[in-house]
C-alpha cells in the first residue's frame, strides 16, 4: 500500500480492513492454512487432526464500523455448554447441509446466538479453514457490521458479549506464545490478555491467521 493511500485511510478503520480482507495476501484460502496461526506451531497436532472425520463449521468475524477505530465484536460461551464452555469466541456454530455456505451458517448463527441481524452486516472474505481438535474444520468469514444493531443474547449459549479494538488485536506485542502439554504432546497456542479477558485457543488463532494475512 502506497503512502498516499495509507494518509487517505485510518490503518485500523472498518473501511480499510475491508480492502485488505477483499484484497488479502498470502495465498488462496483453500490451500494455505497450514502456514498460518496456530497451526504453524503444532505440526504434529495437525497432522493428526487431518485424519479425523471433520465436520464443517463457520464462525463470524465481525468488526464494528466505529471510523477511525473499528471495534471486534467477541462471545463468552456459557459454562453449561459440552464444548469449549466458558471460553471467548466469535459467533458460529455447525454448517447445516451441504446447501448452506460458510457465510450463510455464520450470519445465521450470529443471529441465534447474540441477535446480530443480517441488513447491519456485510460479509467481505473468508480465512483459511481452521482444524480444530474437537473435530471441526471451522471456516473464519470476515464481516463489516454497521452501528445501530441491537443485541439479544441466547442464555443457552453466551454469558456474555463485548468488544475489543482492532489495533489491539492487530499488534503483534499483545500475541503471547504460550503452550500445554495435552496427551503427551507440546500444544503450543496464543493467547491474548485483554483488560479482564483471556482470548486464547482457536479464536486466538483465528485472530493470529487474521493478523498475518491482513496486517503483517
Amino acid at each position: 500500500m502506497t503512502d498516499v493511500v495509507a494518509d487517505r485511510r485510518a490503518l485500523y478503520s472498518a473501511a480499510e480492513f475491508r480492502r485488505r480482507a477483499l484484497h488479502q495476501m498470502g495465498g488462496p484460502v483453500d490451500v494455505s492454512w497450514r502456514e498460518h496461526g496456530d497451526h504453524i506451531l503444532n505440526p504434529e497436532i495437525v497432522a493428526e487432526v487431518e485424519t479425523f472425520k471433520l465436520r464443517d463449521a463457520a464462525v463470524l468475524v465481525p468488526v464494528v464500523d466505529d471510523g477511525d477505530e473499528a471495534m471486534v465484536i467477541f462471545t463468552q460461551r456459557t459454562a453449561t455448554l459440552r464444548k469449549h464452555s466458558g471460553q471467548i469466541a466469535f459467533p458460529g456454530g455447525k454448517i447445516d447441509g451441504e446447501e448452506e455456505t460458510p457465510e450463510q451458517a455464520a450470519m445465521r448463527e450470529a443471529d441465534e446466538e447474540i441477535g446480530l441481524k443480517g441488513p447491519f452486516v456485510e460479509t467481505v472474505g473468508r480465512l483459511p479453514v481452521y482444524l480444530a481438535s474437537t473435530g471441526f474444520r471451522i471456516t473464519p468469514v470476515l464481516a463489516v457490521v454497521k452501528r445501530g444493531f441491537e443485541l439479544k443474547l441466547n442464555p443457552d449459549e453466551v454469558d456474555d458479549v463485548f468488544e475489543v479494538p482492532l489495533s489491539f488485536l492487530m499488534a503483534p506485542g499483545n500475541h503471547v506464545r504460550d503452550k500445554r502439554v495435552i496427551d503427551g504432546l507440546d500444544r503450543h497456542f496464543y493467547r491474548m490478555p485483554y483488560e479482564t479477558r483471556m482470548i486464547w485457543g482457536i479464536t486466538a488463532g483465528i485472530v493470529r491467521t487474521l493478523y498475518e494475512r491482513l496486517y503483517a
